[in-house]
């Protein structure tokens, strides 16, 4: 079986993320981001390129958490797919493109932060314990009993 894959940006979030819902009641974000532009130069540096911008939309649960967890200028990596579209306003057409995100946080590689993990719960679950978690402590180097000392 092949590996399945999906279309993937990393970028930093321009604008507020903004949550609303659609006609059927599902929860939709909506933010612009960047995506910062590079050229690898001849003695192996490099020269920053014009910063570009775009549209990311993203729904139900990746919309709900995407506006809960990202502010403006955050990192994030995103999956999901690119779409063109276009429309007519006022006699004129309009083209452009949006990545559809179906998964969605923070670059880990940009970003610091503690991971909580406790068990989710749906609602019809009912609150579990949580799970004490403490830090990575390296047990002491054991020490050889002092060995008797032989002579000759």
């Amino acid at each position: 079986m092949s590996i399945q894959t999906q279309q993937a940006v990393s970028g930093f979030v321009a604008s507020e993320p903004q949550l609303s819902f659609t006609e059927k009641g599902d929860a939709r974000l909506y933010m612009k981001f960047g995506l910062e532009h590079y050229r690898r130069e001849a003695d192996n540096s490099f020269t920053k390129l014009e910063t570009t911008f775009h549209d990311l939309i993203a729904f139900k649960a990746a919309a709900e958490f995407g506006h809960q967890k990202l502010a403006k200028g955050d990192n994030f990596i995103a999956d999901g797919r690119v779409r063109e579209y276009s429309y007519e306003r006022d006699g004129q057409r309009h083209e452009g493109e949006e990545f559809i995100a179906t998964r969605l946080g923070h670059d880990l590689a940009r970003t610091r932060y503690e991971v909580d993990r406790t068990p989710r719960r749906n609602a019809t679950e009912q609150a579990a314990p949580a799970r004490e978690v403490s830090a990575f402590t390296s047990p002491e180097p054991s020490r050889p009993a002092a060995a008797p000392a032989i002579g000759i």
